[in-house]
């Protein structure tokens, strides 16, 4: 049985910083010597990176990059628990607004949710944003909630996962499943190159889906069909996403790219002829742009063109990195375009892990 996706919503913060605006903020809390100063700048010009939303900003008259961020990151770095309150103060409403577009884009009534899958691994609060969700929508009381915490930027494709169980369990379950990221929450200060690439990529968004296992009725809907794991032998110091005393702190070698490439084909050439599916038949791709490197490893690795991944690399310009939340911008994107065949979506993070969903652009038979 597959998971219809009858309708997508996605929310990033009203104010929003150019790379250029985040450069000087990252000047400020980073740079050690002018050779660092020199290093970062090329460091967030070679990221795409063209703006970035966060929830910290503020639209202050003079308009000052400094005046809009100073209010949090001052001249000390903030406690974990100082940003774990910012993290329930504004965690909640960029969530409600991209489940009350996924809900609207639906057509399908509050009453109707059965189940409610939350996704995030840049905060934790309980009660969370699960039963703030169910308070603003007006969600029933007995809806069943789930959630998936820490599991870095795939977490939507195993939230996914979840609501295609929940669909197959019960063909009557309708379910919301919503991926909050406030990554902008986690600025490291001083200077550590590997954080210092996560400070210039990663950004803070929200995006929902409400899917069901009946079928497309009116439109052009996504179907998930299938998806996959794979944990990539002898790679787990690559990455990592750790708690720690000023947030939480992102390990990132540069070997990730060529590690992850490496693994790809083969992986995917045998999960995709279990299902009788070609990896040339694969019509669209939504990969997860960690970054551009991770993008161009990507299509050497799978032999693909630019166009593949123009939605990817459209979503990493406009909005950065937004971890979780990712990866539903891009299939709405994508759902759009309305490109034909079946459609590829693609993730990574710590493990070094990759999750897979195959989908499918599926038309009503009376739209």
């Amino acid at each position: 049985m597959s998971l219809t996706l009858h309708g997508i919503g996605t929310a990033v913060p009203t104010q929003r910083l150019s790379q250029e605006e985040a450069l000087e903020v990252a000047r400020r809390i980073n740079v050690e010597s002018p050779d660092q100063a020199r290093l970062m700048a090329r460091i967030y010009q070679k990221t795409k990176v063209l703006n970035r939303g966060s929830v910290l900003l503020t639209n202050e008259a003079d308009g000052g990059v400094n005046r809009k961020r100073l209010s949090f990151y001052g001249t000390e770095s903030p406690g974990t628990a100082e940003r774990m309150q910012a993290f329930a103060e504004h965690a909640g409403r960029l969530a409600l607004e991209a489940a009350r577009q996924a809900m609207n884009d639906s057509g399908l009534p509050a009453s109707t949710i059965t189940h409610l899958v939350t996704v995030s691994c840049t905060g934790f609060q309980s009660p969370g944003v699960d039963l703030f969700l169910i308070d603003k929508l007006g969600l029933s009381a007995a809806v069943q909630r789930t959630h998936v915490g820490f599991m870095g930027c795939h977490g939507a494709l195993n939230g996914l996962r979840v609501a295609h169980a929940f669909a197959e369990m019960d063909p009557n379950a309708v379910v919301l499943l919503c991926a909050v990221e406030l990554c902008s929450l986690h600025m490291s200060y001083g200077w550590h190159p590997e954080r210092v690439v996560a400070n210039a990529l990663f950004a803070d968004g929200a995006a929902a889906v409400v899917g069901s296992a009946t079928p497309p009725s009116s439109g052009r809907d996504l179907v998930l069909q299938s998806s996959g794991s794979i944990v990539i032998p002898h790679s787990a110091d690559l990455m990592h996403w750790e708690i720690g005393d000023h947030g939480f702190s992102m390990g990132l070698s540069p070997l990730v790219p060529e590690t992850v490439g490496s693994a790809l084909l083969p992986w995917l050439e045998d999960w995709l002829q279990d299902r009788a599916v070609d990896l040339s038949a694969i019509g669209s791709w939504a990969v997860h742009p960690g970054g551009p490197k991770i993008l161009s490893t990507c299509a050497e690795a799978l032999a693909l063109d630019m166009t593949h991944l123009e939605e990817s690399r459209a979503v990493l310009q406009d909005h950065g990195n937004m971890s979780s939340a990712t990866i539903l911008f891009i299939l709405e994107r994508l759902r759009k375009r309305s490109v034909a065949g079946p459609c590829l979506a693609l993730a990574f993070g710590p493990g070094l892990s990759a999750e897979v969903a195959l989908l499918d652009l599926q038309v009503a038979q009376f739209a």
